[in-house]
């Protein structure tokens, strides 16, 4: 027999009946939204554009948008409680900052163009996510539509940690990320971050030679993480992704750097490797600090922590993913748990149920200049958001 929350998620699916079709018949409107939106650039940092194209967008629906301090655009479609919300998130920034008013090009059932997936997928989804349940009209609990700032790279999940922190928590939270119909990320891939800095006096490569060289102790702290044992228990990477120093070929530099990407699905384990990387820059250090000439400077190390992403899960029977994985077989597609860094990890490391979905579609070339996406049958994807939101929405606590 079906749990309570696949017959909830069944009897929404019926109940939806009008705005399921309602999806299909605005796919084309749905597919000129996302050209439109990803044709205005939205780099890490610098997403108000887009924002105030997402903001006049839910206006137009009807509700009332209002942008908070981080930059997130949270327009709130009411229920018929003041409970606990369920927060539909999807992220404005982009790897790649697309330039001009529509730069997406067609090939063949493809459109092309740098975040046309990711995330000009998602946050067309929500939008018509947002349009279909305003038609509706039965919602027991709120909905907050919200379009995020800062979720890639440097940004460290920016926007979705600050509208977290300062909201009363969600009852459960849907990020709503990139393209595709059948995954269902409850799991949490967590990340740490660090720039490691070496400082010495620096010196002409011939006269100076001897004095303790910045760059000698980052390539031996490079070449000790990639050759560092990596805990055994949740999945984790270590990468050194960036380094640099000097200014002159013939000069001994004054400083160097390198940054480097953890990822693991175990919060213990990122604190293992943090640990382990500290140790490695400080040894780094005192290596070349034990090979200089006498009389000469020491250099000195710093470790900054420039991104912190939480690990964990949305366990498999909670409700939220018994709802995202039945609402996936509603719409004839066979769902499968993954892991992911997404928005959801702000909410999962505050222990808030969360998980991502796709908008519907397929893409691929991600974080590419040739990222793509197919629009064939990609309002099965929105079906799929608009059944999980809505039973999310009408679910008793």
């Amino acid at each position: 027999m079906p749990s309570d929350v696949a017959r909830h998620a069944q009897h929404s699916f019926r109940a939806l009946t009008r705005e399921r079709a309602s999806v299909w018949e605005m796919a084309p409107d749905i597919l000129r939204a996302q050209i439109a939106v990803t044709g205005i650039a939205a780099p890490t940092g610098g997403e108000a554009r887009r924002a105030r194209w997402m903001a006049g967008r839910f206006r137009a629906l009807g509700l009332h948008p209002r942008m908070d301090s981080a930059g997130n655009v949270i327009a709130r479609l009411a229920g018929r409680s003041d409970g606990g919300a369920v927060a539909v998130c999807a992220h404005l920034d982009t790897v790649l900052a697309a330039e001009g008013s529509t730069p997406a090009e067609r090939d063949g059932p493809r459109v092309v163009a740098p975040g046309i997936s990711d995330n000009g997928r998602g946050l067309a989804a929500m939008l018509a996510v947002a349009r279909a349940l305003g038609e509706w009209r039965a919602l027991d609990r709120p909905v907050d539509f919200v379009a995020t700032t800062g979720e890639e790279g440097a940004g460290d999940l920016r926007g979705a940690k600050h509208y977290f922190a300062g909201t009363t928590p969600p009852f459960a939270v849907i990020a709503v990320d990139g393209a595709g119909d059948e995954r269902v990320v409850n799991g949490a891939l967590g990340s740490r971050r660090f720039r490691i800095s070496f400082a010495g006096p620096g010196g002409h490569s011939w006269s100076a030679f001897g004095t303790a060289n910045p760059i000698h102790a980052a390539g031996h702290a490079t070449a000790s993480l990639a050759s560092a044992r990596l805990p055994r228990d949740g999945n984790t990477t270590v990468t050194v992704s960036r380094i640099g120093g000097g200014h002159a070929v013939n000069a001994i530099p004054e400083g160097a750097w390198l940054e480097v990407d953890a990822r693991s699905t175990s919060a213990a384990s990122l604190a293992r490797v943090e640990q382990e990387l500290r140790a490695i820059a400080a040894a780094a250090a005192q290596r070349e600090n034990s090979l200089r000439r006498r009389s000469t400077p020491e250099i000195t190390v710093g470790v900054e922590r420039i991104g912190d992403r939480p690990a964990g899960a949305t366990a498999e029977h909670d409700p939220l993913v018994r709802a995202a994985l039945e609402a996936t077989r509603l719409v004839g597609r066979g769902p499968a748990l993954a892991t992911a860094s997404t928005d959801a990890n702000a909410a999962i490391g505050l222990g808030i149920p969360a998980i991502a979905i796709g908008g519907g579609g397929r893409g691929g070339d991600t974080h590419t200049t040739r990222e793509w996406f197919d629009a064939t049958d990609a309002s099965v994807g929105v079906e799929r958001a608009l059944t999980l939101v809505a039973t999310m929405a009408t679910l008793p606590s």
